[in-house]
């Protein structure tokens, strides 16, 4: 197999910059080749022991490349969850999917542990949303790396010049808002250390058609009795929804047909629309996402012809049934004809990478189906995170 023109471009361009700063950032849009030009910036670079940080789901398909590739530096590819493992050290690290170092104003511990164990290691660092959210999300992504561009120690002191710092009056008092990020400001420092690539400029020429297919949420009477009590007592199990998150994941649930209890047991109330769906899309290859735990369960039963094992999906007629959050990234669903979202989650980053799956660069038109009920909570959350937010606590208590 061989690079396409434009990845060879990219990665000796890569490779100056690593060798410049011990630190780059491939901006690279889903399906253009961040991970076989990052392998290839290895590559050119020298590299004799990298490091491929992540996704569970990815790791197959990242092995893959390499090998078909012809590779020959040492590679050790793992999830991103399990790095706590790894004792050996490596002259390179390739971060993936490295937004989700984004958080702000404080770092999470993973991203605590990552600056820990690698700020000393030459990066390559790999995302096609870089700051889908906010330009906040910037600070931590390079923060993790002791070659940052940014000499601020915290972002607190890094917002005092990049962010227009406001407040926000919630219920419980006055907080400040770092999310309005100066982006000029920041694009001028990170600009050496970036390289963006699009789809278009890689020649695709694909269409995501995103289709609402309304059928009645689910559960709707015990939906209504809940929001008015806040708790349904059954024989043996207790829905509780005491807080403003509780309710609202509760009645995303609901309107699914799946409920977990106080307990922490679930249970199938309703698959009339795993059922229909089943019915509509009949004679169709599917990959279907969904949320929550117990979705996974009854669409199994429900598509008894299916698979959660993308190797086994891409060489079989099987319907593949996914988690979305673990399947929006890595993972290329193209073998499937349409992409079906029986439930998706509040993230406005994990939404627009999900609803990629399907691209490649032959392939002219991607269908994509939302199925929910009108009116539902689950179209509220669709309608603010095909923006591109996240949908939040705050705005469930205007749609309540």
């Amino acid at each position: 197999m061989k690079l396409r023109d434009y990845q060879i471009e990219l990665a000796n361009k890569g490779a100056d910059k690593l060798r410049e700063y011990n630190l780059v950032y491939l901006a690279m849009q889903v399906r253009t080749g961040k991970t076989i030009t990052a392998l290839e910036i290895a590559r050119i670079v020298g590299a004799k022991n990298v490091l491929f940080c992540t996704k569970k789901k990815a790791i197959t398909s990242i092995q893959d490349d390499y090998d078909a590739f012809g590779f020959e530096f040492k590679l050790t590819i793992i999830n991103t969850e399990s790095l706590h493992k790894i004792e050996d050290t490596f002259d390179l690290v390739i971060s993936d999917e490295h937004h989700k170092y984004g958080a702000f104003p404080k770092p999470s511990q993973s991203t605590r542990s990552f600056k820990l164990k690698y700020s000393r290691t030459p990066m390559v660092l790999l995302s096609g949303t870089m700051a889908s959210e906010s330009y906040s999300q910037i600070y931590h992504q390079f923060w993790v790396s002791a070659y940052s561009p940014f000499k601020e120690a915290t972002f607190y002191k890094w917002a005092a010049t990049y962010v227009d710092v406001q407040t926000k009056h919630l219920g419980y008092g006055v907080i400040k808002d770092y999310s309005k990020a100066k982006v000029e400001m920041i694009d001028k420092v990170i600009e050496p250390y970036v390289l963006k690539f699009t789809q278009e400029e890689a020649g695709f020429s694909t269409k995501i058609n995103e289709v609402v297919l309304h059928y009645p949420e689910c559960n709707k009477k015990l939906i209504e009795r809940l929001k008015k009590d806040l708790v349904v007592q059954g024989k043996d199990e207790v829905i509780l929804a005491d807080t403003g998150v509780k309710l609202m994941n509760k009645i995303h649930q609901l309107e699914s047909g799946t409920i977990k209890f106080e307990s922490g047991k679930s249970m199938i109330l309703d698959q009339s629309k795993a059922e229909y769906i089943r019915d509509y899309f009949k004679g169709k290859k599917l990959a279907i996402f969904y949320y929550y735990k117990e979705e996974e369960i009854m669409l199994r039963f429900v598509f008894p012809n299916s698979t959660t094992d993308i190797e086994e999906f891409n060489a079989t007629d099987k319907h593949y049934i996914g988690q979305q959050y673990s399947s929006a990234m890595g993972i290329n669903l193209s073998s499937a004809d349409c992409l079906v979202f029986y439930n998706f989650g509040f993230s406005g980053t994990n939404y627009i990478q999900s609803i990629d799956r399907l691209t490649t660069m032959d392939r002219k038109n991607n269908d994509v189906y939302f199925v929910y009920g009108k009116g539902s909570l689950t179209e509220k959350i669709h309608n603010v995170v095909k923006q591109k937010k996240n949908f939040t606590e705050a705005q469930f208590k205007k749609y309540i």
